[in-house]
């Protein structure tokens, strides 16, 4: 392909995208960040990923996009934002409800997100007559360091990818394409001598400046960690139930957010009551979050969660709903509202 129509038919894609609802594109090469393989197996050597061994069992594509697909020439990087309306923080002081991530808040952004992406490679195979790939956390793709890499935001000292003009709220979707498209300049910090998000960490999960152990994190403690969550970190966990967005919530450069389009993301769950939760069976917790990205964790690891809230509520009259599961089938629910019990005592 000749230098000045791949230019075009970037130019195509990109307002394309924009048309489909993405907020933001770019574009790098698939071996753009050598860096990552170190990294990652530096992350993964310190332990810092907990129970997530899929990690691990896939590090050799993980670490490099290039391995994960050899005939791809170019990785398309697409941000959607998904930015709340409200402060999603405030729910941290009505201690008998239940803080859920934003991003938790409404459908399931997979699926939104994929579909999306879908429709926009569609298009592209017709104009481009390449080879797509498409991926939102379907694959072992490193999106934060591809995404830098093509100039959509850079990794925060959370980890997260942040943006100037998007803030922290933005999800990522990939193309990998056959097509040698012109790539993007790499986005480069703008964190400065910022701390926020760092003293924000109600766990101290940041060891360092641009680094995280999953293991003391909330949202891995609450979404991916499997059995009873270590009790010197039960009582920080307040009562955020599903994922932790404080990190990103106090980010400054949130004050350039945009607004999200897409109305899928708008809230559904809201602040439950934590005793409602905790009555939850099975089919009632797969009834009530049909759709959303909470469904994956089951209504075990829920309700443990769910526990650990009235645990930290300091409202005695919770104590009823965490007694009536102390014989629980489940042993990790069953500890939480032991647990939960003594701390209201």
């Amino acid at each position: 392909m000749k230098a000045e129509d791949a230019l075009v038919l970037k130019d195509r894609l990109v307002a394309r995208a924009l048309e489909e609802g993405f907020s933001k594109v770019g574009i790098c090469a698939p071996e753009a960040v050598p860096e990552a393989a170190g990294r990652l197996r530096a992350f993964l050597a310190a332990g810092r990923h907990g129970q997530m061994g899929w990690m691990a069992e896939r590090e050799g594509w993980r670490g490099s996009a290039a391995a994960l697909w050899p005939e791809a020439r170019s990785v398309i990087m697409l941000a959607e934002v998904y930015t709340p309306e409200a402060d999603p923080l405030a729910v941290l002081a009505q201690r008998d409800r239940a803080a859920v991530s934003v991003y938790a808040q409404g459908k399931d952004y997979h699926d939104l997100v994929k579909r999306r992406l879908k429709r926009l490679g569609g298009w592209f195979v017709q104009v481009a007559g390449a080879e797509i790939k498409v991926f939102v956390d379907t694959a072992p793709v490193m999106e934060k360091p591809l995404a830098q890499a093509a100039g959509l935001g850079w990794q925060g000292k959370h980890t997260n990818l942040l943006a100037r003009d998007l803030g922290s709220w933005f999800f990522l979707g990939a193309i990998f394409t056959t097509a040698d498209l012109p790539k993007d300049a790499a986005e480069v910090s703008h964190c400065g001598s910022c701390r926020a998000c760092l003293d924000a960490c109600p766990t101290g999960a940041f060891p360092a400046p641009y680094q995280l152990d999953a293991r003391r994190c909330i949202s891995y403690l609450t979404i991916e960690h499997k059995g009873p969550v270590d009790e010197g970190l039960r009582g920080l966990m307040g009562n955020r139930i599903y994922g932790c967005d404080d990190c990103l919530a106090v980010c400054p450069w949130n004050k350039f957010a945009q607004a999200a389009r897409e109305i899928g993301y708008q809230p559904r769950v809201g602040a439950p009551l934590l005793a409602e939760l905790a009555g939850l069976d099975d089919a009632g917790f797969r009834a009530r979050f049909a759709g959303s990205p909470i469904k994956r964790i089951g209504r075990d690891r829920f309700v443990r969660n769910v526990l650990y809230a009235i645990g930290n509520s300091g409202l005695a009259e919770l104590r009823a709903a965490a007694l009536a599961l102390v014989e629980d089938a489940d042993a990790a629910v069953a500890d939480a509202a032991r647990w939960a019990c003594l701390k209201l005592a």
